[in-house]
């Protein structure tokens, strides 16, 4: 397990799966351990993935000062592995929580970016967040079966903070609840760092109209990959999201919901690759 040293001393780790060019890969959660992210649906096949633990998850040490989980603090982090592997530009891949520090980075380093692959993610650094109503509007969208009324109300109490977050609700996050989703999501408490999760979407992390100013030059193309049935963020909000991006295409995937490398794992790789593989 490869170690190397932030920009404060604190000692991250990252776990490397498959062969091919490198593509780092920033885990969402906000600030789960790079563990559920698997070798996303069989793209370690096609790149070397380079899974980051973020500060304080997985192998990851925690830092002395717990205001660095923020989500811009942790952008140096970033910036330290890619030296740290020799790259002067590289692919960068963000899921759910992880596309905003993603974008954080390639509005403050753009010319050290090759691609940028953002999956399901609704960027809170340009001020976009899912609302309840999409996340309702997306669950509407699931075929009615036993108990789906009573999932529905269940929702609703979580998106009006009735109620905790539990695997009630998990079903909403994936396309398909089979055997696999059903232990991916139940693995989610013991990866995430609830106190860092706290701290990453703080507010002061964020100043919209700056990070839209500094996208414009951004000259690396941008991938945003929706689920179809995924409420945070719905294809709409990523589209949205797109907009500020000087090269930016999104696609949206069908039948997939938060983890679409879960759902289809063929059309997941087969669209990530075509896009990190193409032309510049």
């Amino acid at each position: 397990m490869p170690i190397f040293s932030a920009f404060d001393g604190t000692e991250l780790a990252y776990h490397e799966q498959g062969t091919g060019e490198p593509l780092v890969v920033v885990p969402g959660g906000p600030m789960r351990a790079s563990a559920y992210l698997g070798d996303l649906g069989g793209l370690g096949r096609h790149r070397r993935l380079v899974l980051l633990d973020l500060r304080g998850t997985g192998d990851s040490a925690r830092p002395a000062d717990p205001a660095t989980y923020r989500c811009d603090r942790q952008v140096d982090d970033l910036e330290a592995l890619r030296v740290h592997l020799g790259l002067d530009r590289m692919d960068l891949l963000g899921h759910s929580a992880g596309g905003s520090l993603a974008a954080l980075y390639a509005a403050r380093h753009p010319r050290r970016l090759s691609r940028l692959a953002l999956v399901t993610t609704a960027l809170r650094p340009l001020g976009l967040r899912a609302s309840a109503e999409d996340r309702l509007a997306a669950a509407r969208l699931r075929p009615e079966g036993p108990g789906h009324e009573e999932a529905l109300a269940a929702l609703r109490g979580w998106l009006a903070g009735e109620r905790e977050y539990d695997l009630d609700l998990a079903p909403f996050f994936y396309g398909r609840w089979d055997d696999a989703a059903r232990a991916h999501a139940a693995s989610e408490a013991a990866q995430t760092h609830d106190e860092a999760a706290e701290r990453y979407f703080d507010p002061a992390a964020f100043d919209p109209p700056a990070t839209r100013a500094a996208l414009s030059a951004l000259t690396a193309p941008v991938l945003f990959l929706a689920g179809e049935l995924d409420g945070g963020p719905r294809p709409d909000l990523a589209r949205r999201a797109a907009r500020s991006f000087p090269r930016a295409e999104v696609a949206v995937q069908p039948g997939a919901g938060h983890y679409p490398w879960l759902d289809d794992p063929e059309w997941f790789v087969r669209r990530v690759t075509a896009f990190l593989d193409a032309p510049a």
